[in-house]
Order: C-alpha cells, then sequence, then structure tokens
C-alpha cells in the first residue's frame, strides 16, 4: 500500500485547506483510514479516522466542528477539508490505512502511512 498525500500549503488564520490522500492499492475499501499530525516537539496525534464506507468517523476533540474527513472509494482517496484554520493547527498530516472493518484511533494500529504535507497557520 502506498500513500500520497498533497494539499497542504501557508495560509492565515480562518482560513480553510482541503488535503487529499490517494491510495495505490488494489482493495481500498478494505481499509479504514485516518489523518495525523504531528507538530514540533508534539507527539503525533490523530486528527480524523474515517471507516471502509464513510459511514462512521471519528475526531479529535479540537478539530470537531471544523474539520471533515471523507474518502471516495472509487478515486481510492481520502480527504480532509479543514476550515476555521488556527496557528495551533500547524503541524506535518500524514495519512494512514489501517487494514479493518471499524474505525480505530490508535496510532499503532495502522499498519501503512504516506509521507506528510506541511500545513502552516499564520496568525
Amino acid at each position: 500500500v502506498q500513500l500520497q498525500a498533497s494539499g497542504g500549503g501557508l495560509v492565515q488564520a480562518g482560513d480553510s485547506l482541503r488535503l487529499s490522500c490517494a491510495a495505490s492499492v488494489r482493495t481500498f475499501r478494505a481499509y479504514a483510514m485516518g489523518w495525523f499530525r504531528q507538530a514540533p516537539g508534539k507527539e503525533r496525534e490523530l486528527v480524523a479516522a474515517i471507516n471502509w464506507s464513510g459511514g462512521v468517523t471519528s475526531y479529535a476533540d479540537s478539530v470537531k466542528g471544523r474539520f471533515t474527513i471523507s474518502r471516495d472509494n472509487a478515486k481510492k482517496t481520502v480527504y480532509l477539508q479543514m476550515n476555521s484554520l488556527k496557528p495551533e493547527d500547524t503541524a506535518v498530516y500524514s495519512c494512514a490505512a489501517d487494514y479493518n472493518d471499524y474505525v480505530s484511533r490508535r496510532i499503532g494500529d495502522y499498519e501503512y502511512w504516506g509521507q506528510g504535507t506541511q500545513v502552516t497557520v499564520s496568525s
């Protein structure tokens, strides 16, 4: 499984960004997907996760109501729509895949990781 994240950039507080993660895998539907982030000096944390169908999602409390995770199984892509961005959202964002039919919030459950994309939010 190969994952390619894109869409990061430098924005101002209050702006929006949409991250994409394209998967190179035959059976994308077999994987739950997650977005994680890591800020300098901090541990990696879950941002959002979604099950194989898109019917179940989970979010970090800090992004609830601002971020939306979604997926397009036909395009083998998962998205993270980020609205009302704050400086504390600044981090490297990575996507990951978990070969499972439920949503996990545990980093250790995700077997495959893409490279990160930098998101920087200026105040």
